[in-house]
């Protein structure tokens, strides 16, 4: 896949992943990220910018890396991963997410949050995409991101291993009331429907944020990080 945009390099370039190749603008004219690539041995394709263009159609800002698919994590895997880790552990589910600008600023609050993972499923939902990457601003390569094919089993297997599970919807508690000293998994749902019935029916509590101003709803990534900011602060 093709990801670009000078931070989502040098991030990449940061993670040690495989990159195959760089594409960049003959106009481009940071050389600390060229050194960095030359110092990587990776091979630099400089070329017009009407190339980048007609590879990605987002702000490639003059470079474009060829890497191979974002690595996903089954359940079990994760959840073998998180099993030791001290203190509370917070998990979010993208219940059938649609906007990939969404799904990067989601990646990036969670990264800055210490968030463990993100958990999305296989169908209907927003994929992993340049765009998703580019938005996350290269955090996508710090956090465990989990790919499912049903999210009530998900749900149910994170029971089990002692998470409580906490829907966001408008007609719902308010979200500072609720004592978040405990394992977590924080459910945002589509940007339209909101979390499907079979989700809410499975949910311990349904978090909600009092509206004060005129304006009765939140984007999904800002609304994310608000409750992901009271859960860490209030730990």
């Amino acid at each position: 896949m093709y990801i670009y945009g000078k931070n989502v390099a040098f991030e990449k370039l940061k993670s040690g992943d495989k990159i195959n190749r760089a594409y960049v603008s003959k106009k481009f004219r940071d050389s600390k990220l060229i050194d960095e690539l030359f110092k990587k041995n990776i091979r630099v394709d400089f070329v017009d910018n009407k190339v980048l263009d007609r590879k990605v159609s987002g702000l490639h800002q003059g470079i474009i890396l060829d890497i191979d698919e974002i690595k996903t994590f089954e359940i079990d895997e994760f959840l073998y991963m998180v099993k030791d880790k001290s203190g509370y552990r917070t998990i979010v589910i993208l219940d059938h997410l649609e906007d990939p600008h969404n799904f990067g600023a989601i990646i990036r609050t969670c990264e800055a949050l210490g968030i463990d993972g993100i958990i999305i499923p296989n169908d209907r939902s927003v994929g992993i995409t340049s765009t998703v990457v580019k938005t996350s601003v290269g955090s996508i390569n710090y956090i465990p991101i989990v790919k499912v094919s049903n999210l009530s089993v998900a749900i149910k297997k994170l029971k089990e291993n002692n998470y409580w599970i906490i829907g966001t919807d408008m007609n719902g508690d308010d979200y500072t009331k609720i004592d978040y000293k405990m394992n977590i998994c924080l459910i945002i749902g589509n940007e339209g429907k909101g979390i499907s019935n079979v989700v809410r029916n499975n949910c311990d509590y349904i978090a909600s944020i009092p509206m004060i101003g005129k304006i009765n709803s939140l984007n999904a990534s800002v609304s994310c990080g608000i409750i992901l900011s009271r859960i860490v602060s209030e730990r």
